[in-house]
């Protein structure tokens, strides 16, 4: 039940108070609960998709979207746009960390932010509403899967860091029951086009893993964040092209 709270408390902006002491390990314990708070965050959206059905689609999106800003506290935004300004400042991997560290988002990382922002916004728009809320759902879950992937498969590229014990004690465990989690998630939502869906995001990810992994030795918080942005318009990408394929 700890790990369920270190990763609801991680993951979200809730207000929660873990009475008893954690420990390094439930960081890594605390990973299996992801997809499981992913699929929360996930609802509410779907939730929020529905509240929100009285008003124009553009407006109803543009309301979700924030929603899932909200919820989340920006803090893989945030991630995403510290790693757009080390990564493309063309700099050496010491350098690249020091600039992500940087509390200030640069110009890069700012235009990174909305265009992926946009980006989100406009598939959104393009899906239909039947399955919009079961692409909100499986983003969500597929997305927090994904950090508990890049955390197994990598070793901490800083010395320290918020991410470093999720990293240091992520273990096959983890990675397998939350792909498991994902993978019937998937199925159960859209059936074969779930599983269709699954193969060229997942590959998609250990492209994006391994670049990081090369550019800079491992991950980081920010850059788990930034995986994690990125996964999610796969998902919403591979989700559009799926439904406009005839059954």
């Amino acid at each position: 039940m700890r790990g369920f709270l270190v990763a609801l408390q991680f993951l979200t902006i809730l207000p929660l108070e873990i009475k008893s002491e954690v420990k390094e390990k439930d960081f890594g314990r605390a990973l299996i609960y992801f997809p499981i708070v992913g699929a929360l965050i996930g609802l509410v959206l779907a939730l929020a998709l529905l509240a929100f059905d009285f008003l124009p689609n553009l407006a109803k999106i543009a309301l979700v979207l924030t929603s899932s800003i909200i919820i989340t506290g920006a803090m893989h935004l945030d991630g995403f746009a510290d790693t757009c300004d080390g990564f493309f400042s063309g700099k050496s991997k010491e350098k690249i960390l020091s600039i992500m560290h940087d509390p200030h988002i640069g110009t890069i990382g700012t235009i990174a932010v909305v265009s992926l922002l946009l980006l989100k916004f406009s598939l959104m728009a393009s899906i239909s509403k039947d399955i919009l809320w079961k692409s909100l759902i499986m983003m969500a879950v597929f997305s927090r899967w994904i950090q508990v992937l890049a955390c197994y498969l990598s070793k901490y590229a800083k010395e320290f860091g918020k991410a470093r014990f999720f990293i240091e004690y992520a273990s096959l465990k983890e990675a397998i029951i939350g792909g498991l989690i994902t993978v019937t998630l998937l199925y159960v939502l859209e059936n074969w086009k779930g599983l269709f869906l699954f193969i060229p995001v997942l590959a998609a990810a250990f492209l994006l893993i391994n670049y990081i992994k090369r550019r800079i030795g491992g991950m980081t918080g920010d850059t788990i964040g930034a995986v994690s942005e990125i996964i999610e318009v796969c998902v919403l990408l591979f989700s559009l092209i799926l439904s406009r394929i005839p059954v």
